[in-house]
């Protein structure tokens, strides 16, 4: 029941049902979601610990505003962070893992190109594991710590909904090409194609909803 509030609740962030310095509250929330306040509190913790959220003191909890600007420089950061991140993990990635990222991309194409309605919302959760497989094989806990701060802004956790047949076709291609950059075991390849990565989510990630293309 938490996993659910969390889900409903961040997707209404995303959709702009809750705006930027929003109050929301436990009992509202409970009654919205016709559950009871336990999974709403633990929800609205997670939602606060990952950026999207702040608790304000003596007036609850408001959902964070966060700029086109903002956005855009996260996404420099992260290019800057993940190809360092790919780059080390080119070298040094176990077997076991790259195969686990080969069946990662294998499953994304597939929600890509599927029909189903909700086939591309399980594609997000995919991609942040992969990225999660190469930073953690780059062996620096400290660029983790990094990335890991860095990731949480809302605004670069948008929906792959978002993308047009261009961008995820784009997008797909990519993630192949970091996964055969780090099997060779070249990191300056694996770096420059995932900084290109990121770089063109930017775009996809940071636009209005009315420049969305259908």
């Amino acid at each position: 029941m938490t996993d659910r509030a969390y889900r409903a609740i961040r997707r209404r962030i995303l959709d702009g049902v809750y705006n930027s310095h929003q109050f929301l509250r436990e009992q509202t929330l409970a009654q919205t979601l016709e559950i009871s306040r336990t999974p709403v509190r633990e929800a609205l913790r997670r939602l606060v610990s990952e950026g999207w959220i702040e608790q304000i003191p003596h007036r609850g909890a408001r959902v964070v505003e966060w700029t086109r600007e903002d956005a855009e420089e996260v996404f420099e950061l992260r290019s800057i962070l993940e190809s360092h991140a790919a780059y080390r993990a080119a070298t040094r990635m176990a077997v076991a893992d790259c195969d686990q990222l080969a069946d990662l991309v294998n499953a994304m194409e597939d929600l890509a190109e599927s029909s189903q309605e909700d086939a591309r919302e399980d594609i997000a959760p995919l991609n942040d594991q992969f990225h999660r497989i190469i930073l953690k094989s780059a062996g620096s806990p400290r660029l983790q710590r990094l990335v890991s701060a860095i990731v949480q802004a809302p605004m670069t956790t948008r929906s792959f909904q978002r993308y047009d047949a261009q961008e995820m076709a784009r997008s797909m291609s990519q993630h192949r090409d970091i996964l055969r950059a780090i099997r060779e075991g070249d990191g300056t390849w694996a770096a420059a194609t995932m900084r290109a990565h990121i770089l063109a989510a930017r775009p996809v990630h940071t636009r209005d909803d009315s420049e969305i293309v259908e």
